[in-house]
């Protein structure tokens, strides 16, 4: 009870890659471009998405639901990170450890699983055109969307009760840029042996159930485009399918590094900046990714400016 004690009044800090760099004032300027990118980028995909009729498809929808995933993603550490910079020291209190290890579990639990749900849009496309409105309907991407965030919910839940229940005796300095299970159990001065396993089995579970989902989808996507007998419907295809896998990669390649991969293969500084990567990385990239090679969405931004630059009649 009193190493609990003492836990809960002692606030961690966090020595990231501000702390490892020769140059953190670069880095902090990175990240704050890389927060800023992110938040205008997505925010003006949501309103794209929200203002023109022609975007009021399935296919937009689940994608605004990733836009705000990221939004609500890049907010959890980028703001913090320049602030802690300028008060020139990181720190983070018990509760708000807890509460960081939460939202990263449930905003990224939630977009692993929104991934495997736009990858099963894409299937039914592409392989069932006629019977798209009926499978995909409103109902159905609402009920996808929400299991998603149900799910990473729970997940979360579980999980950052059961790691911040942990006494915590050592060292209050986590070696780390944000509050996550891995690095935050190597300062329990308890056996977090069999947990760190648990760890392991649900960081795999949600992260290679979902990709192997996105992988059997786009077989069968990629199966069906290559038998196209027009050329221009297989490159218009393709090219949808492309960003989505995409983004795919640049978030599943960084997660599973950090969450699947033996403990052996890490490093701190590794670890640090695949973090980052995935956090803040990849919510500024993947409204790029999207917007920069679909028509619609250019469409529609040229729409929107249009508006904005028109003068009025007199």
């Amino acid at each position: 009870m009193e190493l609990w004690n003492t836990t809960m009044e002692n606030s961690f800090f966090l020595l990231g890659i501000l702390q490892d760099s020769k140059y953190p004032g670069l880095v902090c300027a990175t990240i704050t471009f890389l927060y800023l990118v992110a938040v205008i980028c997505n925010v003006l995909l949501l309103l794209l998405i929200a203002m023109d009729k022609r975007l009021h498809v399935p296919m937009y929808f689940l994608l605004s639901q990733l836009s705000l995933m990221d939004l609500l993603y890049t907010n959890v550490i980028s703001p913090k990170t320049f602030l802690d910079y300028l008060h020139g020291q990181s720190t983070i209190s018990f509760s708000g450890c807890g509460f960081q290890i939460f939202l990263i579990l449930t905003i990224g639990g939630a977009e692993d699983t929104l991934l495997a749900f736009m990858s099963y849009d894409r299937y039914i496309a592409i392989r069932h055109p006629l019977k798209y409105t009926v499978f995909m309907r409103p109902k159905f991407c609402w009920s996808m969307v929400t299991t998603s965030w149900i799910l990473a919910f729970m997940n979360a839940l579980v999980h950052t009760i059961y790691t911040m229940h942990f006494p915590f005796c050592r060292t209050r300095e986590i070696s780390h840029l944000l509050c996550e299970i891995p690095p935050l159990l190597k300062l329990a001065c308890a056996d977090t042996t069999k947990y760190q396993f648990i760890v392991y089995i649900a960081g795999a579970a949600f992260l290679i159930i979902p990709l192997s989902a996105i992988l059997a989808s786009y077989t069968l996507v990629l199966n069906a485009v290559f038998h196209m007998p027009s050329t221009q419907g297989r490159q218009k295809a393709l090219l949808t399918c492309s960003s989505h896998l995409t983004v795919v990669i640049l978030y599943y390649g960084a997660a599973v590094s950090m969450y699947v991969l033996p403990s052996a293969y890490h490093n701190l500084q590794q670890d640090n900046i695949l973090s980052m990567f995935y956090i803040i990385i990849t919510p500024a990239l993947n409204p790029l990714i999207y917007s920069l090679r679909n028509k619609d969405v250019l469409g529609a931004l040229k729409k929107l400016l249009g508006k904005g630059t028109s003068a009025p009649k007199l």
